[in-house]
C-alpha cells in the first residue's frame, strides 16, 4: 500500500506536503513508547502515536519508517516538522482517537508487519 492512499482513505492532513508521499508502507505499529517503536517497529511500517515532541521524528528515521500518523487532533510543533523535513519523515495527523484510526488501517489491509 502507498501513504497517499492511506491518506486518502483516511482523510489525514498532511504536515509535510513536500514531501513525496509515494513511499511504500508494509505494515504498521502503534505505540507511545518511544522504546518500544525502536525495538519492536519494522522499516516500512506506518507509527500511529500521540507524541508529537522532536524526538518522534529521530525514531522514525533510525527505524526507517514510512511516516508518523498523529491522533486525537495532535499537532507537531514548527521544530518538530522541521526536522521532520530534514529527515524526510512524513507526519500526518487525525482527529480520529488511536483505538478507531488503527481499526479502519486495519480494514485497509494494513498488518503488523
Amino acid at each position: 500500500m502507498i501513504l497517499q492512499e492511506i491518506i486518502d482513505s483516511l482523510s489525514l492532513e498532511v504536515k509535510t506536503p513536500e514531501l513525496d508521499l509515494r513511499r511504500e508502507v508494509t505494515g504498521g505499529y502503534v505505540s507511545d513508547l518511544l522504546s518500544d517503536v525502536m525495538g519492536n517497529s519494522h522499516e516500512g511500517n506506518v507509527w500511529v502515536t500521540l507524541q508529537i515532541h522532536l524526538n518522534i521524528v529521530a525514531v522514525a528515521s533510525l527505524k526507517g519508517l514510512a511516516g508518523i500518523i498523529l491522533v486525537n487532533n495532535r499537532k507537531p510543533d514548527a521544530d518538530t516538522l522541521k526536522r521532520a523535513v530534514t529527515e524526510n519523515v512524513p507526519i500526518m495527523t487525525s482527529t480520529l482517537p488511536t483505538f478507531e484510526l488503527v481499526g479502519r488501517l486495519y480494514d485497509l489491509g494494513l498488518r503488523c508487519r
